[in-house]
């Protein structure tokens, strides 16, 4: 064993108290995370509309926003029900800081807000590649397509489209699904 430095642990860093709900989430908040790419989440290929989120938080590391989740309340038809849902999107972590645990407390605490706004289930949309990270975080893979709105009209989501319950582990509804919207 050496006496050199010991780096602290990513919770001393960032613990779960962190975590702010911020005012709003501008451009240069994405920028101040994820850099000036031209494609920051890596789905403009898909050629979607999407909606931007209502509710913010954040994480702040030495001054600057390093993390965020975003949410939007939404409704949904599942099996032909009116259904609300609350959206998930925007997940964004600064590169340097990736692997310390910033996605799963602004998810977390993005998830808490939503549990008191009522829906039963939150959704989000994601690339392949990160299926197992949200499988992680309580995440399921939805087993079905899911058709959003699109100016032309409904499209088949061609992300991943993962769900997790916000209340006592309910149960995903059958029938098909779409949201009433474009996605967020």
């Amino acid at each position: 064993m050496t006496d050199g430095p010991h780096s602290p642990s990513p919770a001393l860093l960032f613990p779960p108290s962190a975590v702010e709900r911020l005012a709003g989430y501008t451009p240069a908040d994405q920028r101040a995370i994820l850099g000036d790419g031209a494609d920051p989440f890596g789905v403009a290929h898909t050629g979607l509309t999407w909606l931007p989120k209502e509710d913010h938080f954040g994480i702040r590391h030495e001054g600057r926003l390093v993390a965020h989740a975003g949410l939007l309340p939404l409704r949904m038809s599942i099996g032909g029900a009116i259904t609300p849902v609350m959206g998930v999107g925007g997940v964004a972590v600064a590169p340097g800081l990736r692997g310390h645990g910033l996605a799963r407390l602004v998810v977390g605490a993005a998830l808490d807000h939503a549990r008191t706004r009522g829906p039963r289930h939150a959704l989000l949309f994601c690339r392949p590649p990160l299926t197992a990270f949200y499988e992680r975080l309580g995440w399921r893979a939805l087993d079905r397509p899911v058709e959003v709105e699109q100016p032309a009209g409904p499209v088949v989501m061609p992300l991943r489209t993962m769900w997790t319950p916000l209340h006592d582990d309910e149960p995903w509804p059958d029938g098909p699904v779409r949201l009433l919207s474009y996605p967020m």
